[in-house]
Parts: C-alpha cells; sequence; structure tokens
C-alpha cells in the first residue's frame, strides 16, 4: 500500500499537495502538463524532496522523514545515470552493494536479473558500447536488483523511438507482472500510460486533478481529457 494524506511540497510561489492511495501491485501512470507537479509527486515519494507537512505512509510504515535509503522504493529517470567507467555488470552490481563486494548468491542473482531485461550477452560492456534501449534495461535492471516493492519512473523512455519504447514497455509490463511490483509511471504520453496503467493521476497545478481509469482519457468521455487536448465527449 503507498498512501498520501496530504503531503505537501512547497515550491516558491505553488504549494503542491497530494492525496492519494495505491493498493500493492497496482500500475498507475502520471500525466500533466510540463511543470505541474509530475516529478515533484516521484521525488516526495521517493525521499529526494521534503514534505512540508503531511504524511506519507509505504507497506504499512510511516516513511515521511525516512531518507531514500530506507524507503522500499526503486526509481528510474530519463538519464539513466549509469556510469561511464564501470561496466554493465557493475552498474547493475551497483544496486547490491556500492562497493560491488558480491557474494555468489548475489552473482547469481545479477545473471538472472540481465537475463530477464535481455542483457546477459552484454555484461562486460561499458554504457557507450551499448544502444539507448540497452542502457535503459542495465538502469532497470540496477532498479529490480534491488527487490523492492515499489517501483518510480520517471519518463524512462521518452528519449527512444517509438519501436524501442513499445518494446522496453513490454519488458516492464511483464517484469511488474512477474514481480507483483506497484508501478507509478509518469509520462507524456498518454498512448504509453494506456499500454501499462489501467489507472491514471492527471496532475495539474500541483494537485491530482483526475484519479480514474486511463481509457477514460483516451475516449474523452472525462472531462479532465481536456487538459491533455482531447476532445471530450458530450
Amino acid at each position: 500500500m503507498l498512501t498520501l494524506e496530504k503531503l505537501t511540497y512547497l515550491y516558491e510561489h505553488l504549494p503542491m499537495r497530494f492525496d492519494l492511495r495505491i493498493q500493492p501491485g497496482e500500475h498507475v501512470a502520471v500525466l500533466g502538463p510540463s511543470g505541474a507537479g509530475k516529478s515533484t509527486l516521484l521525488s516526495l515519494i521517493a525521499g529526494f524532496l521534503p514534505a512540508a507537512s503531511g504524511k506519507l505512509w509505504l507497506n504499512s510504515s510511516d516513511h515521511t522523514a525516512s531518507p531514500p535509503a530506507k524507503r522500499p522504493v526503486s526509481m528510474l529517470f530519463q538519464e539513466n545515470n549509469l556510469f561511464a567507467h564501470l561496466t554493465v555488470k557493475q552498474n547493475i552490481g551497483l544496486g547490491l552493494d556500492p562497493g560491488l563486494r558480491l557474494t555468489a548468491a548475489q552473482q547469481e542473482q545479477l545473471a538472472q536479473i540481465a537475463q530477464q531485461v535481455g542483457l546477459e550477452e552484454h555484461l562486460q560492456r561499458l554504457p557507450s558500447q551499448l544502444s539507448g534501449g540497452q542502457r535503459q534495461r542495465a538502469a532497470l535492471a540496477r532498479c529490480l536488483i534491488r527487490q523492492q516493492p515499489i517501483l518510480l519512473l520517471d519518463e524512462p523512455f521518452s528519449a527512444l523511438d517509438p519501436a524501442l519504447r513499445s518494446e522496453m514497455l513490454q519488458l516492464l509490463q511483464n517484469v511488474c507482472d512477474q514481480r507483483q511490483l506497484t508501478l507509478l509511471m509518469v509520462s507524456h504520453n498518454l498512448e504509453d500510460a494506456a499500454r501499462i496503467a489501467p489507472r491514471t493521476l492527471l496532475v495539474v497545478d500541483g494537485r491530482i486533478y483526475y484519479d480514474g481509469p486511463t481509457q477514460a482519457l483516451v475516449s474523452g468521455s472525462a472531462p479532465e481529457a481536456k487538459v491533455l487536448g482531447i476532445p471530450v465527449k458530450p
């Protein structure tokens, strides 16, 4: 369970306040205009931004003031944040031990994750030797190997071409289903949201303006769809 109770972040002239409840294993997309607070929402949950007030509950525990490392979440950004001087294997291994002192069991775990994301043949390569899609696979593997129950994605595939983006979304869907992960994904693309998330949050001016079925936005049956430039059905 992921619960936000009037969780507030003070950003210049715009106080952002979120009330939200997400069930374990649920897949939720986060859409909205640029600067509306989508990334802020994820950063508050991950602990990268301090909440001015309100409560944050993750897996039935109060994590309002917990440091990021103590929260049961992993986060993947648009910039994959791989270390250029480390191999794919080492970059993934950082998710287990920052000193890269992996036990035999952890080495096996790393091999399984690499196979799951299709990188088993590329573990000794440097990030510069990978395609954009492969780099995002490596970054996703580093998140997954931490085995946290909540996965936060901040537009992770927006820089990829449509074919690669579709491939990565399918991989993400499969992995989340297999591991029963709770997924919260920021996107600017409603089609991507519809592929992976039955439920969508629409964030406008630091508030959750819409919380409901993704398909209602796609079809225009929800009046809030006009925020996304979608014609609303009369």
